[in-house]
């Protein structure tokens, strides 16, 4: 992916109603699913070693002729899904 015109930041709202600033950072395929990849959007005087701003995947479903932002069915799919993110995103490190 191309960061020549900077990252890519999208707000979405979670079953609270809190609206949440997500920076993608990556997106593959398995099983026949597009997964997506983001981490929290750092925002001023938020506590870095806070666990729940750690990497943050979600699936892109199709409904309606749009694409929605969905969570993971199960913890084996998350699992599974978070490796190969993992994968790629150290691989590029390299």
């Amino acid at each position: 992916m191309s960061e020549e015109f900077g990252p890519t930041f999208i707000t979405v709202t979670d079953e609270d109603g809190n609206e949440i600033a997500l920076e993608f950072i990556d997106a593959l395929e398995y099983n026949g699913q597009l997964y997506q990849a983001f981490f929290p959007a750092e925002t001023e005087g938020e506590n870095e070693d806070d666990p729940d701003n750690g990497l943050v995947i979600l699936k892109v479903l199709h409904e309606n002729g749009e694409d929605l932002l969905s969570t993971l069915d199960s913890d084996e799919e998350l699992d599974a899904v978070y490796q190969l993110f993992m994968e790629s995103l150290f691989q590029e490190d390299e």
